[in-house]
């Protein structure tokens, strides 16, 4: 495998990277370790101020986050597309802004959740369209940019972006230019789908990346996954963003990392 341009765009997502850290060290470690950004689902438990100061020690950017996505124990995958938390999820949007604004992050993903039983798809459809455009609107005038990511059945059970796909029919049904693609490779080749074919496919939308083996979804050169001709579907399209490191280290963060240097060769 040959990273090229990519080498020096790769960021470490420290809520799967050098968990065997307190957060508040996982940024400076993933610097340590060579990543040029950072990337965290969930930081709201620690006040601005103190993840701004991680990242500003650090030298690395953040380059992407979540809108608040509920209780992972209960099965809470986000709230954007439920129809019942309409209030709630539109109440998080401005909080979750501000926060992030404070860390100089400019993409934001809000998860659509979990389909409900009994709730008909259709209905999740529209509220989905409806509560992404909110945000999209709020996070414009700011500059923002709102990312949407796929989320397949062997990741999530009955989540309601589960496909590149879908998730491109929703940008497109929107019509917001700050709305795009979070492009996760791992996923879409668990779909069946070819991610290089559908990087080339849909390059205009595509904001992020983020890579993993499969099966296991552990690292690059664990399973099964081409990743070069990803990196050369990525680097033919002009994709100039980071290419994030989302994967279960297979025996530890840093034994993990070998694979980085492995394709600087």
């Amino acid at each position: 495998m040959k990273l090229g341009a990519f080498q020096d765009r790769l960021s470490g997502h420290c809520g799967f990277l050098f968990t065997e850290l307190p957060l508040s060290e996982r940024f400076a470690a993933a610097a340590r370790a060579g990543f040029r950004a950072v990337e965290h689902p969930n930081l709201f438990a620690t006040p601005a101020r103190e993840v701004a100061g991680w990242l500003e020690r650090a030298g690395v950017p953040l380059v992407q986050t979540g809108f608040p996505a509920g209780d992972a124990a209960k099965g809470e995958k986000g709230f954007a597309a439920l129809p019942d938390r309409v209030a709630y999820y539109r109440s998080t949007i401005e909080p979750t802004l501000d926060y992030v604004a404070q860390l100089g992050c400019r993409m934001v993903h809000p998860m659509a959740g979990v389909r409900p039983a009994g709730v008909e798809r259709a209905r999740l459809w529209d509220t989905y369209l409806d509560n992404l455009a909110f945000a999209a609107d709020a996070a414009g005038a700011r500059g923002m940019t709102v990312i949407v990511e796929p989320i397949g059945p062997g990741s999530i059970a009955d989540y309601v972006i589960d496909d590149p796909l879908v998730a491109v029919e929703a940008i497109r049904a929107i019509g917001r230019d700050n709305v795009k693609l979070l492009f996760d490779a791992y996923h879409c080749v668990c779909l069946g789908h070819d991610p290089a074919a559908l990087i080339r496919a849909h390059a205009p939308l595509i904001a992020h990346v983020q890579i993993a083996d499969d099966p296991g979804r552990h690292e690059p050169g664990t399973g099964t996954i081409a990743f070069d001709p990803i990196f050369a579907a990525l680097e033919a399209v002009g994709y100039s963003g980071f290419v994030g490191c989302e994967y279960h280290p297979a025996a530890g963060t840093e034994a993990g990392l070998g694979w980085i240097r492995a394709a600087a060769v």
